[in-house]
């Protein structure tokens, strides 16, 4: 039979061991909480530093004509490798012939060895892409859909160049008088080949936050019929296209037009401001706002 002394010992003795050993997990533990937090700190200070020590890019090529200017804009000089063979299409006064270009070819754009190419996203598709597959750092940029994006358009673009803390200026958007839409006077934004810009379009959300209707009530690019205009003709014509003589600014010259619109109705800004969306763009709503008929005008039916 058994001892009932010797079974108490055991048990006091397995209770003391059992107490000593979780005694001695729980201050492991302990410390090991405390540690814990401080190693995260140091590895987040490490990854920091490295983040610090990251140069930003300082050879940028650009492919597309949107980022030449917006390379010319906001980079640093010493940080743009070439822009793309557009800019000697589209000259702007504000930017003078010393920027150096490339040729636009794969050969050239390899050998100038590009830290980042730049472009559009709908520019240069089989150019980047090929680029891309060579293993070249290729940023796309996507354009704005609206003025509402354009903000953060360029905050993208300040970040792929390495300088996020350059302050943008805040947008000023003229306030419009609280009439109805159908009241307003109707702008019709006339381009090469007789196109115009209707709904849905960057185009048109700058025509409507300058206190303008678009003329046309049709999405997206729109043929235009010569005689439609002069039958309801739109309150202002924009011409939107290169100031040339081209055979693509024929349809704006037609004498039937020009007999339609009254001189003075007859509305110019800067083109170069509708080709590409920026910090210019806050500048093209203000000069149309500022081009507003000082009259009121009577209730049109749109197109």
């Amino acid at each position: 039979m058994e001892n009932p002394a010797n079974k108490t010992g055991v048990s006091m003795v397995t209770s003391h061991q059992w107490l000593k050993r979780s005694l001695g997990i729980f201050i492991f533990y302990l410390i090991a909480c405390l540690l814990l937090p401080m190693s995260f700190a140091s590895a987040n200070d490490i990854g920091t530093s490295i983040e610090e020590k990251i140069a930003p890019p300082s050879r940028i090529l650009s492919l597309d004509l949107c980022t030449d200017w917006m390379l010319v804009k906001f980079a640093k000089r010493s940080q743009v490798l070439a822009l793309s063979p557009l800019v000697h299409q589209y000259p702007v006064d504000w930017m003078n012939s010393s920027w150096p270009t490339h040729d636009g070819s794969l050969e050239q754009i390899l050998e100038l060895k590009p830290d980042l190419v730049i472009t559009g996203e709908y520019n240069a598709l089989q150019l980047r892409q090929r680029l891309q597959e060579l293993g070249v750092n290729v940023a796309i940029l996507e354009l704005p859909r609206n003025l509402d994006q354009v903000t953060q358009y360029e905050k993208h673009f300040l970040s792929l160049i390495g300088d996020s803390s350059k302050q943008i200026q805040e947008p000023v958007i003229p306030k419009t008088k609280a009439n109805s839409y159908n009241m307003r006077p109707r702008l019709l934004l006339l381009g090469a080949n007789g196109i115009g810009t209707g709904q849905q379009t960057f185009e048109n959300d700058v025509i409507q936050h300058a206190g303008w209707a678009n003329y046309l009530k049709a999405k997206g690019n729109v043929s235009l019929d010569l005689e439609k205009i002069v039958t309801d003709p739109p309150d202002a014509i924009l011409w939107s296209g290169s100031p040339s003589r081209a055979l693509s600014n024929l349809f704006a010259q037609h004498p039937l037009l020009k007999q339609t619109i009254p001189k003075d109705h007859w509305l110019t800004t800067e083109h170069w401001k509708w080709r590409c969306p920026g910090p210019w763009t806050w500048d093209l709503v203000k000069q149309l706002h500022d081009l507003l008929p000082q009259k009121e005008l009577p209730t049109k039916t749109h197109q």
